[in-house]
């Protein structure tokens, strides 16, 4: 280049003498020729210096930007995949790590309850719901002893009020698609093995291929949605889910239940057993089993099902269902239940089962996990940079309290009836069983206000009604401070406390009514109080406060020291517990004092 410069130069110097248009003495053009040539050379330098420096800078501002905004979503089940597409919504870079993307064949994650059909409207995906033959839920129907009552959802104005059924595999593969679809949302197939981490901060994973290859895939945010057995929540949080039971999962073909479009539960011994469509053919049985499980390669299984669970189940299923049992497709999963735990890692978010799960018996998982998703993609709006210790501290800390509501309810409502509906494991709460179904057969507020709360319509207990609908992504985030108790909630004396009187209608208006079937005890009959020691609320029995304390005392034991706000919760959603002293006779009073009693002992 400088060659060429040089002799162009040259040959204009010497042209322009030689035209008389260029006047100076011939000893004089060497020296104007270098002159010419180091200025061309200067000016060139320069230019081409600013211009290298330009684009090293809009190089390195967009891989900044690039960097600052990306998220590495580990899993691509209901959490993960709703996740993805959250975020690709909000323009950021995803990369969802899924270990296997063929359509899963699971035996829970089938129902949705109102609450989750919201939140699928709320994210924008509402339309995978469409296709996969996924019928209407309207509620409930509970039996015991051969007797029934029907629990419809409420109605909530205009707001969803239906859940949908559907096969988890059919459900899952559309939320893939409506995530993988979107331009800015890369899908790798492979096994993630660790996280990788620098000075404290997470920078992404290492994952095997399908070849093999251990590859990374860094971003500013890495949340990981792999389940309850999860690989990478031992590197955020020692907590290990615990399973209790197992369900035993059968598919019941052309059965017509007693109450369509409705979830039936059946009070059964030694637990709870589940019917639900799955399609317009097709029934789920589930049959909680506690303890070991009956060998399905010798026989057990099918003897057990045929002689111990049959028997107990109304007229219209048993010709199904032993049918089903016959046909020989009997599958089991455990009941994983994880209490949640706070994670501050920088660069690292635990969300769906791996951060948090309860008994499926409710139904309660997917609506959950999809309230996790809304709210924390609404948080995340708001951060420009992923890598910024400060906000995504301050996310952290909005995401664990704003979820208290929602998530807290429906764990210790999951727990509550879970405890009460299986009752054969611990004889004290067979009254309580009792009391529940009860209070269901009473209908009106009864029903709709428990249905509220179970249906995740409403998350709040003490404003559960049916003409009004608390949602934590629309109304005021406003959070609770959690060393205050929360409003409608049980705090150190009795007298403190009002009962949420939308949640409990029933007991506010009928409570000083000589003829209403829930009148107190008379004067002469009450149970004895309770220690002074131990908290009381708004329930007119001590028998039933006893129980109620020791049932959450011990739950909450189980559940960890960080869950502890979880007590002031039961006040309001153990509508199990409120209606003993009233639907049970003196002497079945005496029996849950007395147990409850020797509950609080080995509390």
């Amino acid at each position: 280049m400088y060659t060429e410069i040089s002799a162009l130069t040259g040959v204009v110097l010497i042209t322009l003498s030689k035209m008389n248009i260029l006047t100076v003495q011939t000893e004089m053009i060497p020296y104007m020729y270098y002159g010419f040539c180091t200025i061309l050379l200067a000016g060139g330098w320069f230019k081409f210096r600013s211009r290298k420096h330009t684009t090293s800078t809009k190089a390195r501002t967009a891989s900044k930007s690039s960097e600052e905004n990306s998220v590495v979503v580990v899993g691509a089940g209901v959490a993960g995949a709703a996740m993805s597409y959250a975020l690709a919504q909000q323009g950021r870079k995803v990369t969802c790590i899924e270990r296997d993307l063929r359509e899963p064949d699971r035996i829970v994650g089938e129902l949705l309850q109102p609450g989750g059909v919201r939140r699928l409207h709320d994210l924008g995906l509402e339309s995978i719901l469409e296709g996969i033959d996924a019928p209407t839920v309207k509620g409930y129907a509970v039996y015991l002893n051969g007797d029934s009552v029907k629990c419809p959802y409420p109605s909530d104005g205009n707001l969803i009020s239906t859940g949908r059924s559907f096969h988890h595999g059919r459900f899952i593969t559309n939320l893939r698609k409506a995530a993988f679809a979107c331009p800015n949302v890369t899908v790798k197939q492979g096994v993630v093995t660790k996280m990788i981490e620098e000075n404290g901060r997470v920078l992404g994973v290492a994952f095997k291929d399908e070849k093999g290859e251990i590859q990374e895939a860094r971003a500013a945010l890495t949340i990981c949605c792999d389940g309850a057995g999860s690989g990478l929540r031992r590197s955020l949080t020692p907590t290990k889910p615990e399973a209790n039971s197992h369900f035993v999962a059968l598919i019941l073909n052309n059965c017509d239940l007693p109450y369509p479009n409705s979830g039936h539960v059946i009070l059964a011994d030694p637990a709870p057993i589940l019917f639900y469509p799955i399609s317009s053919t097709e029934v789920r049985c589930l049959i909680d089993t506690p303890g070991p499980l009956p060998s399905v390669a010798t026989g057990a299984m099918a003897d057990y099902l045929t002689t111990k669970i049959a028997p107990q189940l109304p007229p219209e299923i048993k010709p199904s269902f032993l049918e089903a049992v016959s046909c020989g497709r009997i599958r089991s999963m455990p009941n994983w239940e994880l209490a949640p735990q706070k994670v501050f890692q920088r660069g690292a978010m635990l969300l769906g089962d791996s951060f948090n799960c309860r008994h499926p018996l409710t139904g309660g998982g997917m609506t959950v996990a999809l309230s996790d998703v809304a709210l924390i993609s609404k948080l995340l709006a708001d951060v420009d940079d992923l890598t910024d210790a400060a906000q995504m501290h301050a996310v952290s800390t909005r995401f664990y309290a704003e979820r208290v509501p929602y998530a807290s309810t429906i764990n210790i409502l999951a727990s509550a009836l879970y405890a009460v509906f299986s009752a054969k494991k611990d004889p004290s709460l067979i009254p309580m069983r009792k009391a529940c179904f009860e209070y269901f057969k009473l209908g009106g507020r009864a029903v709709s206000g428990p249905m509220f709360l179970l249906s995740g319509m409403n998350p709040n207990p003490s404003t559960c009604s049916s003409t009004s609908s608390l949602s934590p992504f629309t109304a005021s985030t406003t959070s609770p401070s959690p060393s205050q108790p929360l409003k409608g909630f049980c705090s150190a004396t009795a007298s403190s406390v009002q009962p949420p009187p939308s949640l409990f209608p029933f007991l506010a208006a009928n409570a000083s009514s000589p003829s209403s079937p829930l009148t107190p005890p008379p004067a002469a009959e009450p149970a004895p109080s309770p220690p002074a020691t131990r908290p009381l609320n708004h329930l007119h029995s001590p028998a039933v406060t006893h129980v109620q304390f020791a049932v959450a005392a011990r739950l909450t034991r189980q559940r960890g020291a960080s869950d502890r706000h979880d007590v002031r919760q039961w006040d309001g959603v153990c509508f199990t517990l409120d209606t003993a002293a009233h639907r049970s006779s003196p002497k079945m009073r005496a029996t849950v004092h007395t147990a409850s009693r020797g509950m609080q002992n080995a509390v």
